[in-house]
């Protein structure tokens, strides 16, 4: 059964309901701020901001409006869709970081003000108590509906503005991770921090450490609130806002938010209201001038924290960006930093330790050029320039016993300054062994076995040590070269008519430290005036370029090599190292000289003591052709005692050998590889004193070993003003 009334009551109302619409419609403003103002007393925290205000007093007009619409036209139908300017504020709600909660709040109160509003209008168009209930009741179906469908729709553009923001701030937390510490350079970290983070986060950021971050040796100056601002960058041209340039010290007020965020170790987001500038913010007033002029309104300090200990303050700064930062960018912030902090940690103490490392190579390798008259030498070190740090390579040229040299490279696996101290131990270990004067496949195999036991020295958490070693030895008088390799790359020989390609004569050894493998010598013919060029594999092998191209590439070089060994280096690193090696290189070159023959006088000597005397007129006869008369009583003496030992003790053939060189050599060889030692002669002993004799005659003596037999020689230094010869 139908019911007429009501649905003329429901006509009535509707009427009445679009009738109070347009009799409200002129107040609209006057309602909005009505709702402004209880909104204002209930929630205060949302008007700290001007651009929030103005945007909230939009919303609140056009709410106003759709729902006088609503009653006015469509008092039957569903919810019209929330206006454009409750979106925009949703969205700036969530960039704000204000709770949804606190914005449907503010919803709820401003629905029920103005239903409220609109029940107090009804009395002044009817006296119908009955319509006005009615009236009410629709209202409230009406308003609720318009609340709950404007409420979805606000929720819904906060909730997609938070993820777009949380989107954002992994991307940022992913860029960080990729672009920060890409280099172990402290400035170039701390500039890669500000590239990141002023690119869609701040407007303004700026890196300040303790010097003693900075400080190569780890021990800063006593100031330790004296900071270096080190890198700094704005969206701005030229950074206005900061009146500091890189690279400038300074040191924040005692009392200022800075100084109490390094102190504590707590991160400060400190808002700036008005035109109240801080003094840590701006110094001056002329500069508080600009920076009010910029709009600057909020500002994040977070410490460099690392490894418990505090290495400086970044600061993030926004002006041209109209949200303020909210406690989640602070937490982004100090993820950020601590990610940069533990980065630049890490470049100091690389820094630090390839400082170190750097110092006690360059204190372990020859420090001046070597002169010998055998060779004439030119060399360079090149620490890497990489995160791998400085490393073990190393050469050396060492004097021998009868005019020749030695010439070492080498090169220990790994880097920093384990490598570094292990190049010394070897380095020491090649000069040790030497001094006795082993061949170069007896002087790997001892240090083969230095190596073994460095090994078993090692903690299990360390890396196994290991090394290449090539050791060449130069004879001046025979011009002979005998080396032998240890796992390292063969020297390019250059002599006076063309580069050797390769050795084939040489046999590539095992690394050191492998053990129970043997080394073999190889011995070759040099011209007068060759060059050997000895390298670590840094100088022909790189990242983008393999052995044999780095071998051909030298050998193109050296085929036009002018006179100059130094200009030699130096176009050997040009064309092989154009920047920074990605290893350590270690760079020996050498041109090869022969001795005068006239400076070489041999006599083979019979196994008979009567050939003593003939040995002493012999030394006597090649003195005064060389005229060093002075030293004949000293050498015929030092002659007498080595040649009647060798005829004693030793087995034939014998040799004297007597070299014009730097000093005046005698050499005395024989078959026997038994070596005479220094012994303490009795009172009553009728020998025992000829090796203590050549000692105080001469200024060295030694033994040296061969593949038959052994050679003792002695030497002299020449009188004043007769010089080496060569």
């Amino acid at each position: 059964m139908a019911f007429p009334y009501i649905r003329t009551m429901g006509t009535d109302v509707d009427a009445f309901l679009g009738q109070l619409a347009r009799h409200l419609r002129p107040e609209v403003n006057k309602l909005a701020a009505l709702l402004l103002q209880r909104l204002n007393g209930e929630l205060p925290e949302l008007w700290e901001n001007a651009d929030i205000e103005a945007l909230t007093l939009e919303e609140t007009a056009q709410h106003v409006t759709a729902l006088l619409d609503l009653l006015e036209t469509h008092p039957g139908a569903s919810a019209p869709e929330a206006p454009p300017a409750a979106l925009d504020i949703a969205r700036l709600y969530a960039r704000r970081g204000i709770p949804v909660s606190r914005l449907l709040r503010a919803y709820r109160l401003d629905h029920l003000t103005l239903l409220e509003q609109l029940q107090a209008e009804a009395p002044r168009l009817t006296g119908d108590w009955h319509m006005i209930n009615q009236a009410t009741m629709r209202l409230v179906a009406i308003g609720f509906d318009y609340v709950d469908r404007s409420s979805e729709e606000v929720v819904a553009a906060y909730q997609e503005e938070r993820d777009r923001l949380l989107q954002r701030r992994l991307a940022l937390t992913d860029r960080a991770s990729k672009r920060i510490g890409t280099t172990l350079d402290i400035s170039r970290t701390a500039e890669e921090l500000t590239e990141v983070c002023t690119e869609d986060f701040a407007d303004l950021v700026t890196v300040d450490l303790f010097d003693s971050a900075l400080d190569e040796t780890g021990t800063g100056p006593p100031e330790a609130l004296t900071q270096r601002r080190v890198a700094q960058r704005s969206v701005l041209d030229d950074c206005p806002e900061s009146l500091l340039r890189v690279g400038e010290t300074h040191a924040y007020p005692d009392d200022s938010e800075p100084v109490r965020a390094l102190t504590t170790g707590r991160s400060v987001l400190h808002h700036i209201a008005g035109t109240q500038m801080p003094p840590w913010v701006a110094p001056s007033e002329s500069h508080g001038r600009v920076l009010r002029g910029l709009g600057l309104h909020s500002v994040l300090l977070v410490p460099l924290h690392a490894r418990g200990e505090t290495l400086g303050l970044v600061q993030f700064v926004r002006h041209r960006t109209s949200a303020p930062f909210d406690d989640d960018d602070l937490l982004l912030a100090q993820e950020i930093a601590s990610r940069a902090a533990v980065s630049i940690d890490n470049a100091r103490r690389y820094t630090h330790e390839r400082s170190t490392a750097l110092a006690l190579q360059q204190t372990l390798l020859p420090r001046n050029t070597v002169h010998h008259s055998a060779v004439e030498t030119a060399s360079r070190y090149l620490p890497a320039g990489s995160r791998a740090g400085v490393g073990g390579d190393w050469y050396d040229v060492i004097p021998l016993s009868g005019a020749r040299v030695a010439l070492v490279v080498g090169d220990v696996v790994g880097h920093g300054l384990g490598a570094a101290a292990t190049m010394g131990r070897l380095r020491t270990a090649v000069r040790a062994f030497a001094d006795i004067d082993l061949m170069p496949d007896e002087l790997l195999t001892h240090l083969d076995d230095v190596v073994i036991r460095m090994q078993r020295e090692e903690s299990p958490d360390e890396g196994e040590t290991s090394a290449t070693c090539l050791y060449a030895i130069y004879d001046p008088v025979s011009r002979r070269c005998s080396l032998a390799s240890a796992g390292h790359v063969p020297p390019t020989v250059v002599t006076p008519s063309k580069i050797s390609e390769a050795l084939p004569e040489v046999p590539i050894g095992p690394p050191l430290g492998l053990g129970g493998l043997p080394f073999e010598t190889a011995e070759f013919d040099l011209p007068e005036d060759s060059l050997l060029v000895l390298h670590t594999d840094g100088l022909i092998a790189g990242r983008t370029r393999d052995v044999d191209q780095g071998l051909a590439t030298l050998h193109d070089v050296l085929a036009s090599a002018p006179d100059s060994l130094e200009e030699i280096c130096d176009r050997l690193l040009a064309a092989l190292l154009p920047g920074r090696p990605a290893d350590d290189v270690a760079l020996l070159v050498a041109r090869t000289h022969a001795l005068d023959p006239d400076h070489v006088a041999t006599m083979d000597l019979p196994s008979d003591p009567a050939a003593v005397s003939g040995a002493r007129r012999f030394a006597s006869d090649v003195l005064e052709n060389w005229e060093l008369e002075e030293l004949a009583f000293t050498t015929e003496l030092v002659v007498s005692e080595l040649v009647t030992n060798a005829i004693r003790y030793g087995k034939s053939p014998v040799q004297l050998r007597l070299i014009l060189q730097s000093t005046l050599i005698c050499e005395v060889s024989d078959a026997s590889s038994t070596a005479p030692h220094l012994r303490r002669a009795r009172t009553f002993d009728e020998g025992g004193r000829g090796l203590l004799l050549v000692a105080q005659c001469a200024e060295r003596w030694g033994t040296r070993h061969g593949r038959e037999g052994k050679v003792i020689w002695a030497e002299q230094a020449l009188p004043a003003g007769s010089g080496p010869t060569i």
